[in-house]
């Protein structure tokens, strides 16, 4: 077998996957798909600003505590 004729069944298999997309379930998911209106767009992106604060803050505390931590530690078990 060519290295053309290799290329041309890899390719055909690409296609092959991307008909399927529309059936099954990922196919379901995708036409269940709408626009979100402002109001779910505006309630979704501060669930999502909360969640990134969140996580940002439990990071401050992680990178605080491991900035402090090892000098008072030193300094009571006299090192």
């Amino acid at each position: 077998m060519s290295f053309i004729e290799k290329i041309w069944q890899t390719q055909n298999k690409f296609e092959e996957r991307f008909r399927r997309i529309g059936r099954g379930q990922y196919g379901r998911v995708l036409r269940l798909a709408r626009k979100p209106t402002a109001d779910e767009f505006v309630k979704s992106s501060w669930v999502v600003g909360i969640g990134i604060a969140i996580v940002g803050a439990i990071g401050f505390i992680v990178y605080y505590i491991w900035l402090k931590a090892p000098p008072v530690i030193s300094d009571l078990l006299g090192i």
